[in-house]
């Protein structure tokens, strides 16, 4: 994709952003997995070990409400979640992973705090099991990509800086 005048090219450097992971211990095999992978990825990309808070939680429902708390702390640039939600005979997997990705948008939204949600919702063990690596770096260069575009944003568009100073 080339720079084109008035483009925001994507910025991986992650020094200086400060990132706030919640992980659900339900299924911790595999969380435990997308946790390591993303810290690793995170570090790799320049964030400091003083700018990571990671946090564990009981399971998917419990990861927004601990997303809002760190959101209302004003102390992040980005936040993660990182969860693993697997099919089981019932309609609870449905309802686990809807209500999880709809309170984790709502979270992003409310507090205008991007939120990386990487909790997967998969049919199988093996799948989730499959997507650990991938997934977890994925949340990493997510999170940094979209810290440094949300301060960009509020450097250099017009208006963006004196709103917020109002409030």
């Amino acid at each position: 994709m080339s720079n084109s005048p008035g483009s925001v090219p994507a910025n991986l450097n992650g020094d200086g952003v400060r990132v706030g992971v919640v992980q659900a211990r339900f299924n911790e095999e595999i969380t435990g997995g997308l946790w390591r992978a993303c810290c690793s990825e995170l570090l790799r990309m320049g964030v400091q070990n003083d700018d990571i808070l990671h946090m564990t939680v009981p399971g998917a429902l419990e990861i927004p409400i601990t997303l809002q708390r760190l959101a209302q702390s004003g102390e992040f640039d980005v936040l993660i979640a990182l969860g693993t939600v697997i099919k089981g005979g019932t309609y609870h997997f449905e309802l686990v992973c809807n209500e999880s990705a709809r309170s984790v948008s709502q979270v992003a939204l409310d507090y205008d705090l991007p939120i990386v949600n990487m909790i997967l919702t998969t049919y199988t063990e093996d799948q989730a099991i499959e997507r650990i690596e991938e997934k977890g770096l994925d949340a990493a260069r997510c999170a940094i990509e979209m810290g440094n575009l949300m301060m960009a944003l509020d450097d250099n568009l017009p208006g963006l800086s004196e709103a917020d100073e109002d409030e």
